[in-house]
């Protein structure tokens, strides 16, 4: 199939141009806001070729091509007419989705994510000049002299490089964020580092009280001060006249925002960010790597909610403090784990589509991409995931009790090698990689999967077809069987897997099946017995005759909105019918909220059974069934 092709069911599979508002891409993903996303036909996307998986987070839906491949299919689907947008564009209307811990954790990465490639650089860069020194070659005075200006310039200016890129997220001009960062190491400053080592240096007291040094190397108070300038500089552009706006607004956030940053939030925020760094390495060195076994069983878990952005700030808090960074070997030993699972399943797999989705995405994976790897395979099959998760855990508390730390941020596995090349570190480096990877290839392969022996979607038991015969034949309503459990929502399936909530699509809390709603309505799935109804009215807890603990969650996050459009009609204890209506809801006001609607149907205790399976595809109407439970 060409490109061509393969763009035109794409947009086929999204409803259509009319139900697309934009289209962009990023290194691995093609990233589409719609309109509606209950049109999306997301299980023909997936069954695409060269489509390595496809998700909706963050507003957008993101149909992941791998590196390279993106390109060429974004190309050919603003030839066949999506209308495009910028990252940034999308970024400024995904901004608006979320939680605020999620869209704080956002901003972070906006902030950040432009500053790694320097920080890669100066890391290779000592790497570089650890293997040269390793070698015992001596260098003359003057390429010693560059090879510093190399590695340390990065770090002298990084608040510099924090300002700049702070103002520029939040709105301020970039060119007089950058200035009142350079300001904040200028060299009429007592020197951070100098002063800190307890030499000759001292810090300046300004009005004989006040100690003031340069921030280098500093990353949370450049941060503050780039939040507070970037908003200061915009209420005073408000109330200045346009015919003044170049004299005065850059005059006036320079002179103010540099008192506070020097005198205020720069000795404040020092402190807090020294207590940050003094918990942050509190953690890391745990005992018996513990803190490496934590941070790697839990890395990819983060990702997957999309909040890991976190830890660049972290890793350069490190890297300006120590130049050395132990959350890349965890974060390594993570990723490897993640890309072995996915190379046992491609190894283990009869499925051709499957091989070929495998391999390339566990290639991404071992360049530091795993996205690929995670919503492509193991997501989608689980039990790779949760796997790869344990080896990365032990493959982090390797690294731990190694002593591993990088020399800079952002490359991991094949070529985060250079980050330990230069330290001394190359062989335990890849002692810890081999071991993650044996570890996530080893239980993929022996207890992560296996090859479905048919497609289950859309078939029902032989029982069932006869219960539904009966009742079409008579017209009277017959009791579903046991073990099967009817939908609560009429709607349209969405499978577990693509559910923007990593607690339900993982499987964390059990298998079972989404439906966008077409009515607001919730009915009983089963003959059962109401276990829970939360106040809020969003969630229904039910056990039926034969065991199962069903759970009806309606939206995600809709906890947050206290109760607000939802009305239920049941208590505790009650004994419901099939069909019988548990609640209504306002899909309206969720909409309002800014909260996607979908609606979970997890049977919580599948461990308790056989087998738990999800029958249903497509649209659902009252009475169909859309999972069998065995016992």
């Amino acid at each position: 199939m060409t490109n061509t092709e393969i763009a035109k069911k794409v947009i086929e599979a999204l409803g259509g141009r009319e139900n697309v508002n934009s289209v962009a891409h990023c290194a691995t993903r093609l990233r589409v806001m719609v309109k509606d996303e209950a049109k999306i036909n997301k299980d023909a996307i997936e069954s695409l070729e060269k489509v390595q998986g496809a998700f909706f987070n963050s507003g957008q839906y993101q149909i992941i091509f791998g590196t390279g491949t993106v390109n060429k299919m974004y190309d050919e689907v603003v030839a066949l007419g999506l209308p495009t947008s910028s990252k940034d564009e999308m970024k400024a209307e995904a901004a608006k989705q979320g939680n605020w811990f999620q869209r704080a954790i956002r901003t972070f990465g906006d902030v950040f994510v432009p500053i790694i490639p320097v920080i890669v650089a100066t890391g290779l860069f000592m790497g570089v000049r650890g293997l040269l020194n390793a070698l015992g070659m001596t260098l003359p005075e003057d390429v010693t002299t560059y090879t510093q200006i190399l590695t340390d310039t990065a770090f002298i200016i990084l608040p510099g490089l924090v300002v700049w890129s702070t103002f520029r997220v939040f709105g301020g001009n970039p060119a007089v964020g950058i200035v009142l960062g350079m300001m904040l190491v200028s060299g009429s400053l007592p020197n951070a580092w100098a002063v800190a080592s307890g030499g000759e240096v001292t810090a300046m007291n300004f009005f004989g009280f006040i100690p003031v040094v340069g921030l280098q190397g500093s990353v949370l108070p450049a941060f503050i001060i780039g939040v507070v300038g970037a908003k200061f500089e915009k209420a005073v552009r408000k109330v200045v006249p346009d015919v003044l706006d170049l004299l005065v607004t850059p005059f006036v956030t320079l002179l103010v925002m540099s008192i506070l940053g020097l005198f205020v939030i720069g000795p404040v925020f020092h402190v807090v960010e020294n207590y940050i760094l003094l918990g942050t390495k509190a953690i890391l060195n745990l005992p018996f790597g513990l803190g490496g076994f934590l941070i790697g069983g839990v890395h990819q878990l983060i990702v997957v909610s999309g909040v890991h952005h976190i830890f660049n700030l972290l890793e350069v808090q490190l890297l300006a403090a120590d130049h050395a960074n132990p959350f890349n070997a965890i974060i390594t030993a993570a990723m490897t784990a993640q890309g072995a699972a996915t190379v046992a399943v491609g190894v283990k797999t009869k499925n051709p589509k499957l091989k070929t989705l495998a391999f390339p995405a566990a290639l991404s994976a071992f360049l530091g991409i795993t996205e690929p790897a995670i919503f492509g395979v193991n997501l989608r099959y689980r039990k790779p995931f949760f796997l790869s998760l344990i080896a990365g855990a032990v493959g982090g508390g390797l690294a731990s009790i190694l002593g591993l730390a990088g020399t800079g941020n952002g490359i991991t596995i094949i070529p985060g090698t250079m980050l330990y090349i230069g330290n001394g570190q190359l062989a335990q480096y890849l002692l810890m990689v081999a071991v993650s990877f044996a570890l996530g290839f080893a239980l993929t392969y022996m207890f992560g999967y296996e090859d479905e022996v048919e497609e289950v979607s859309g078939a029902i038991s032989e029982a069932e077809t006869d219960r539904l015969t009966e009742e079409a034949v008579t017209g009277t309503v017959v009791a579903p069987s046991e073990g099967i459990i009817q939908t609560p929502i009429v709607g349209d399936v969405v499978a577990l897997s693509d559910v923007n909530d990593p607690v339900f699509s993982s499987g964390a809390m059990g298998q079972g099946i989404a439906v966008k709603p077409s009515q607001d309505v919730v009915y009983a799935p089963a003959d059962a017995e109401v276990t829970i109804v939360f106040p809020t009215g969003h969630a229904y807890g039910l056990r039926t005759s034969n065991g199962a603990e069903i759970l009806i969650h309606v939206g995600i996050d809709t906890v947050s909105m206290n109760g607000e459009g939802f009305n239920h009609k049941v208590a505790q204890g009650d004994k419901v019918k099939a069909g019988d209506v548990l609640g209504t809801f306002d899909s309206a006001k969720i909409a309002a909220a800014g909260l996607d609607n979908t609606t979970m149907v997890i049977v919580t205790n599948t461990a308790d059974f056989a087998s738990v399976n999800p029958v249903a595809s497509g649209s659902v109407a009252k009475g169909d069934v859309i999972i069998e439970v065995e016992a």
